[in-house]
């Protein structure tokens, strides 16, 4: 497990993520030439809001792979 930190509306916050969805992350913001900070905050403003922003992740990062057959 990894913690993230990531300013979000000037405000620190902080995700864990595995190892291989951290991996993987930052293979697809390389990818769509963006920051992990951008996606996460993208992931955070789109999620429902009784969902953590962890496993909102996760399933972001999930989706992309399915939908786009990154190759981790």
């Amino acid at each position: 497990m990894k913690k993230l930190s990531v300013n979000i509306s000037g405000h620190l916050t902080s995700l864990s993520l595995e190892n291989e969805f951290l991996i993987a992350l930052k293979r697809i913001a390389a990818e769509q030439n963006r920051s992990v900070a951008e996606i996460i905050r993208e992931i955070d403003a789109k999620r429902e809001k009784n969902t953590n922003l962890s496993s909102a992740a996760r399933i972001w990062i999930l989706y992309q792979i399915v939908d786009r057959k990154y190759l981790l």
